[in-house]
């Protein structure tokens, strides 16, 4: 996590997620379905304005397989297990408790991420192309 309030493109929380990764894909649009106050924005790590929002924080990203999701929120970033159970603090029902599972130290939490990271192409598929929004959800994209 660090700290830049110039990589708030847009009010509220920004997503930074791997746009080819099916996993990834399903969870934009659950959590889309989901986000309590409609604030949360996305970009895709492989657009030009996600590699653009993490300029601020000195995270440069390489050729291939992105490795993570982000979230930028209060001018702050965060990757991993960290970014997802913040992430569940935006969304109806249940989900908010999940961030209870912060208080487990990050390396614990960081290796199951990984875990999942590593083989999500495998388990889950990828796409030849990035998720293109529905019309009713192309406002919350970053392009």
């Amino acid at each position: 996590m660090q700290t830049a309030a110039s990589a708030r493109e847009e009010s509220g929380p920004i997503v930074l997620f791997d746009g080819v990764c099916n996993l990834c894909n399903a969870t934009v649009r659950f959590v889309l379905e989901r986000d309590r106050l409609g604030s949360l924005r996305f970009a895709s790590l492989q657009s030009d304005v996600g590699r653009r929002l993490l300029e601020p924080f000195d995270v440069v990203l390489g050729e291939g397989d992105p490795g993570t999701v982000y979230l930028i929120e209060d001018g702050r970033l965060f990757d991993r297990s960290t970014a997802a159970l913040r992430l569940a603090r935006h969304m109806r029902g249940l989900w908010p408790l999940a961030s209870v599972y912060l208080v487990v130290p990050r390396v614990l939490r960081d290796a199951v991420y990984d875990f999942i990271a590593a083989r999500r192409y495998r388990w889950f598929g990828r796409s030849d192309v990035c998720r293109i929004p529905t019309a009713d959800e192309a406002e919350r994209f970053l392009t």
